[in-house]
């Protein structure tokens, strides 16, 4: 027995007009993009709970990450992550306090710190995109290597842009 079919999110009638033509495209593929996020944000909870994280632990994590030797201030985090510097400061906190990051003295600063990555956030941070990659696979099923490419160069291309535009 097949599972009953979710209602879409998307208006199916505008009197007047298709969901087409009443709503710009543009806001319609940034909508979509935000239900996605939700969507995915619920399924990543979910999937590093078992880990011993919360998502925002994992994206300061994934942050760090990229340029692991790199050290950063709470300053520099809270600009790249573009969220406000109370919220990162109490993130950070949980992960000095499970010893995913470390902090030093900053060289020309006292009055800030210089943070790392640890390598047992590392550790961490790769055993949550195992998981991920491995949960999150059946998404993609069905989908060739060729149309997955595709759909993550247009997004790479409106994150640009959304980057350059902050």
């Amino acid at each position: 027995m097949a599972a009953p079919r979710r209602a879409s999110l998307a208006p199916d009638h505008i009197e007047g007009a298709t969901a087409e033509t009443a709503t710009p495209l543009p806001f319609r593929i940034i909508n979509w993009i935000g239900i996605i996020d939700q969507l995915a944000a619920t399924q990543a909870n979910r999937l590093l709970k078992p880990l011993g994280m919360a998502l925002p632990q994992f994206v300061m994590l994934n942050y760090f990450s990229h340029r692991p030797d790199d050290g950063k201030t709470v300053g520099d985090v809270a600009r790249a992550l573009q969220q406000p510097q109370p919220g990162v400061t109490k993130t950070i906190q949980k992960l000095l306090a499970k010893r995913w990051l470390r902090e030093q003295a900053h060289p020309r600063d006292g009055r800030s710190k210089v943070l790392y990555v640890t390598p047992t956030g590392l550790a961490r941070h790769h055993a949550a995109v195992a998981v991920f990659a491995r949960e999150l696979a059946p998404a993609f099923d069905g989908w060739s290597h060729a149309e997955l490419q595709a759909l993550f160069a247009q997004l790479d291309r409106l994150k640009v842009w959304l980057d350059a535009h902050r």
